[in-house]
């Protein structure tokens, strides 16, 4: 399914919520650079109940890093900054969403703001919740995918 992106995550209760979340669809958690917790503190555990000892994550020192062990791979941004919306992008299989820290965003020179995605904000809030952020743009690549999902992904039909 996809590969889930966190760079510089600080709040380890949307970390842990995240990875309860990529247990549910069968995605892959990507952890990047410095973190702005311990893995095993008891707000990650928390958040992600008694599932977090099944998610499949990974950690990378460095988005170059990411980059280069999966050269491959389709990056998709996600950025308040973003210039065209989530649902204006045909998801696949496989792709890498790429999402930044809960306070500033994703670095500007990770992407192009030109190709960068964005959700939609009709009010006066600068941006929202990381792990909501997440779930809206994993799902919305789920609906998209009914018809071509592997089929190892139960409650996922045609």
């Amino acid at each position: 399914m996809f590969h889930l992106v966190l760079v510089e995550p600080e709040i380890p209760q949307n970390t842990g919520n995240i990875g309860r979340l990529c247990l549910a669809v069968h995605a892959t958690l990507h952890l990047v650079g410095p973190l702005g917790f311990r893995l095993d503190e008891k707000a990650v555990r928390r958040a992600g109940l008694d599932y977090w000892k099944h998610v499949r994550y990974r950690r990378h020192p460095s988005f170059e890093a990411l980059r280069a062990a999966y050269p491959e791979a389709t990056f998709r941004f996600f950025s308040t900054k973003g210039q065209r919306c989530y649902t204006d992008v045909a998801y696949q299989p496989g792709d890498f969403l790429v999402f930044g820290r809960e306070s500033t965003g994703l670095p500007p020179s990770l992407f192009d703001p030109a190709e960068a995605l964005h959700i939609p904000i009709f009010g006066p809030v600068r941006s929202l919740n990381l792990a909501s952020s997440v779930a809206i743009v994993v799902y919305e690549g789920i609906r998209q995918l009914r018809g071509t999902v592997p089929p190892q992904l139960p409650g996922v039909s045609p």
